[in-house]
């Protein structure tokens, strides 16, 4: 039942900081391109490469510190349902080639981010 509290509390936490961190990104670039999404996808990537590495291999906390990260916290911070909706909002608008953009850079700056938060916590 304490993981379940503890997801819970990072999930709140997750969506306020996405909602705030995609509203700011939104705010300086515009919104005729999914940046916030893609921001917040991207470090959340980063974020779970590094927690990955911290909390399985380096740190030796609980189950209940690795839910309210892992699950709770990066995974409302994250946003990849948001990028298919708003990637197929696009298509639907006719604008194959920012949909084709944001699913190739999504993808690829995550998946680099991830390796890049794994690379750097495992060189301190």
């Amino acid at each position: 039942m304490n993981e379940l509290i503890f997801i819970a509390l990072g999930g709140a936490t997750g969506a306020l900081m996405r909602f705030g961190v995609s509203n700011a990104v939104y705010s300086y670039f515009g919104r005729d391109f999914p940046y916030g999404t893609m921001s917040v996808n991207v470090i959340g990537s980063l974020f779970i490469g590094i927690f990955f590495v911290l909390l399985t291999e380096r740190l030796t906390y609980g189950a209940d510190v690795r839910a309210f990260v892992m699950v709770g916290l990066l995974g409302a911070f994250t946003t990849f349902s948001t990028f298919s909706l708003e990637t197929l909002l696009l298509i639907q608008q006719g604008s194959l080639g920012k949909a084709l953009i944001n699913i190739l850079l999504s993808v690829f700056l995550c998946l680099l981010a991830t390796w890049i938060g794994m690379l750097l916590t495992r060189s301190i």
